[in-house]
């Protein structure tokens, strides 16, 4: 075979990763790769993925990768681990690695779906709707507000009056959204602010606001987007609070508030933290003791993250990677160096599974980028790739070191 020129590598790499590569050019791509002057080349053009995918704004959606071996060995060029340095696919001769995990890679017979839109809805009055299987259109009536479940999915509390001041009095009426693991949800307030929940998480709301606060309480995590609001005739504007229980779970947690922004908090139990990240406006945030005093409060500007840690003090990040953060609204999994225990924890979420560690926990450290919306097969075959030796079993991620 002859040498291969520039052009040709680079095409081949190109078809390779779009999957539209011919049995014969796949088998001149992997010749070429066992050559060191392909495999410098089609490591510079890695480099060049690498940047694409993480340096410019990516779109919502990645394209699912089919469950074959050739779309996983395309799907393991942006997917690296750092804790070994470079390109986890030119560790070994790339032909050599692709045959002998296509020789081991098992039969996913206990493979698992992703997630969805799955929710229940308890009303003031005990009464639980199943949101998944509602049908689209008017569900019920709390207060002044009517509750509807969209054609997108979507459910939305639609006021009986204007939303941008607060006229309702009398009896506050609460409702609480629970998502299940494997479950996500979207849902429109009764003053337009927006707020997408993720797996095994639940918000508690008022069917309609009053009073001089609009307070809301979140366990899990949640995606916000405020809508500002004002009193009636004098234009107060309304301040907007999150209250979050305290990772210890001895009930003294925080408070988020904020007049109109776009924020994520992150407040699972078994993440021994609280993140909250700004990504637009301003917010301040205080432990609960701080804020039944009226003492001072920790300040967020855009960009920003405050982790409300174990022992009730804020640690500010100022250079929070927010795609990473916002990934899940998104629909993607994404990680930079991230331990594989964290990694395991929002995969054990999102397809409701257990995971089962044999033996010591993986020290790999892992980044890369993939669709919540492909089988969880898909994700073990990107992380078997990179080194971790996992199954799945009866709704179970078994993992193992050698």
């Amino acid at each position: 075979m002859s040498v291969a020129t520039k052009e040709t590598i680079e095409t081949l790499y190109n078809r390779y990763l779009n999957n539209d590569i011919s049995k014969e050019e796949l088998e001149e791509f992997l010749h070429i790769l066992d050559m060191p002057k392909g495999e410098l080349t089609i490591s510079s053009l890695m480099d060049g993925t690498w940047r694409e995918m993480f340096e410019t704004p990516q779109p919502a959606v990645i394209p699912m990768y089919k469950r074959t071996w050739i779309r996983v060995a395309a799907a393991a060029v942006i997917f690296i681990t750092l804790s070994v340095g470079g390109y986890f696919i030119f560790n070994n001769p790339a032909s050599k690695q692709i045959a002998e995990t296509k020789k081991k890679q098992q039969v996913h017979k206990d493979d698992v779906a992703p997630g969805g839109n799955k929710a229940i809805l308890t009303l003031a009055n005990g009464t639980q709707i199943v949101l998944d299987s509602a049908a689209n259109g008017a569900l019920s009536q709390q207060g002044n507000a009517k509750i509807i479940k969209l054609d997108n999915g979507q459910l939305a509390y639609d006021p009986l009056h204007d939303s941008s001041t607060l006229l309702r009095t009398g009896e506050v009426l609460y409702n609480t959204i629970s998502t299940p693991k494997g479950g996500q949800y979207q849902i429109v307030l009764a003053d337009g602010s927006k707020v997408w929940l993720n797996a095994a998480s639940s918000l508690r709301f008022p069917a309609s606001f009053s009073g001089k606060e609009r307070k809301v309480e979140l366990t899990g995590e949640g995606y916000f987007e405020v809508a500002p609001l004002t009193t009636k005739g004098r234009q107060e504007k309304i301040p907007f609070i999150v209250s979050v229980a305290s990772p210890l779970g001895d009930g003294r947690g925080m408070q988020v508030e904020v007049l109109g922004t776009h924020f994520n908090i992150n407040a699972y139990s078994d993440e021994g933290a609280v993140k909250t990240t700004l990504l637009e406006g301003a917010v301040k945030i205080k432990n609960e003791r701080q804020a039944n005093s009226g003492s001072s409060s920790v300040l967020l500007a855009p960009g920003e993250q405050a982790d409300f840690t174990r022992d009730r003090n804020f640690k500010i990040n100022s250079h929070a990677n927010l795609e990473e953060v916002v990934a899940w609204k998104n629909g993607n999994f994404e990680f930079k160096n991230a331990p594989v225990i964290d990694i395991m924890r929002q995969v054990s979420r999102w397809y409701d599974v257990e995971v089962d560690y044999r033996g010591p926990q993986p020290a790999h450290r892992l980044t890369g980028k993939i669709s919540r919306n492909v089988n969880l097969s898909s994700l073990i075959d990107m992380l078997q790739y990179a080194g971790v030796n996992m199954k799945i079993e009866n709704k179970k991620i078994i993992i193992w070191e050698d």
